[in-house]
């Protein structure tokens, strides 16, 4: 490969990178309606051709943001469960730091699981960012329990529950402890 080549192929992941910053940037400032590839184009100084060059639309510029997050959500998730001296409090940093993480990222979680995307989940193409958050749950259960993978579906769409219903004032934040405590009480045993 010329360096000339290796060159643009570096100014297109920078460019790349750049339109997802500022994506998520800007719906952190004003919210995802604010996020237009107009705006977008006029945020990055690149017209609007160039970035369709790299996203085929607002929803895949949302997808890559989304998946970005993921990324940051299995460290943060990983981090939280290495974190802890007992194997049986696993579960509870994990599920401590999933809302911590909605909580102080509102719009990049909403990317990740509200808005529209074509990110797969629980299939053969799940992103790998995407599977690693999903392990995280399921490494809070021991290894031969041959239902972990059910538990961590159900302990994450739980979580994603909360985390809706806190967010649209149906339930109050100031519960989430107890609420992590329900869960982990009905589920850290579970054979």
């Amino acid at each position: 490969m010329s360096a000339i080549r290796e060159r643009r192929e570096r100014e297109r992941a920078h460019r790349h990178q750049m339109i997802i910053t500022a994506a998520r940037e800007l719906a952190e400032a004003e919210g995802w309606e604010a996020v237009t590839t107009r705006r977008l184009a006029e945020r990055v100084e690149y017209s609007q051709p160039v970035l369709y060059s790299h996203f085929n639309g607002r929803d895949a510029i949302v997808g890559a943001v989304a998946l970005d997050g993921f990324g940051e959500l299995a460290l943060h998730l990983r981090r939280a469960r290495q974190a802890v001296a007992r194997p049986g409090e696993a579960l509870r940093a994990v599920c401590g730091a999933y809302l911590e993480f909605a909580t102080e990222r509102p719009a990049l979680y909403q990317a990740m699981f509200i808005l529209p995307t074509d990110l797969t989940f629980a299939g053969a193409e799940t992103p790998v960012p995407l599977r690693a958050c999903f392990d995280e749950f399921v490494s809070c259960f021991r290894p031969d329990n041959e239902r972990r993978e059910l538990l961590a579906e159900v302990i994450w769409s739980a979580l994603h529950g909360i985390v809706v219903l806190s967010d649209g004032g149906r339930i109050p934040p100031a519960g989430q402890e107890e609420r992590i405590d329900c869960l982990v009480t009905q589920f850290a045993n579970t054979p």
